[in-house]
């Protein structure tokens, strides 16, 4: 089951109306933009969009669909990032996968291995450009609350 289709997203910076965070965990995996059903940040330093899965999860892996219409180059370089934090903005969660080599309206898996996490990035860390993708999915199970409590509180202040 794609846990992603019941979290929340936020980007970096919209680029215009069309590319809006949602639209990446919205069901769609439709490659062409302006059919409004992808990701699209600003042009700008450091870009990155995330998911709020709303719980800790314990994720095997992660499938991103490319852009159909043009540009794949643009989602390559982009880090998947998997944590707990939110300190700047989540980009710094220990790393799942380095995106590179996605050609136009393909589906890549990247395996996690169990990495846990609340928070999934996609994030071009120290590189001035843009994030797009037209849909993402994520594939893991919630960590149980005995977990967080008595392992993890910390970083599971949310699930109790």
């Amino acid at each position: 089951e794609n846990v992603a289709l019941r979290g929340k997203a936020t980007l970096s910076k919209p680029y215009n109306h069309l590319g809006l965070a949602s639209n990446g965990i919205d069901g769609n995996h439709d490659g062409i933009f302006e059919h409004g059903s992808c990701v699209h940040t600003g042009n700008h330093d450091t870009p990155w969009w995330r998911v709020d899965l709303l719980e800790p999860h314990r994720v095997e892996w992660v499938i991103i669909t490319t852009r159909g219409d043009c540009c794949p180059e643009q989602i390559n370089g982009s880090d998947i990032r998997i944590g707990n934090s939110l300190d700047n903005n989540g980009n710094q969660n220990p790393r799942c996968a380095t995106i590179t080599n996605l050609q136009s309206g393909i589906s890549a898996t990247y395996k996690c291995n169990g990495m846990d996490g609340r928070y999934i990035n996609i994030v071009k860390p120290g590189k001035t450009g843009v994030v797009v993708f037209c849909e993402f999915e994520v594939y893991g199970v919630p960590l149980k609350k005995e977990y967080c409590t008595s392992n993890n509180k910390k970083d599971c202040n949310d699930n109790k």
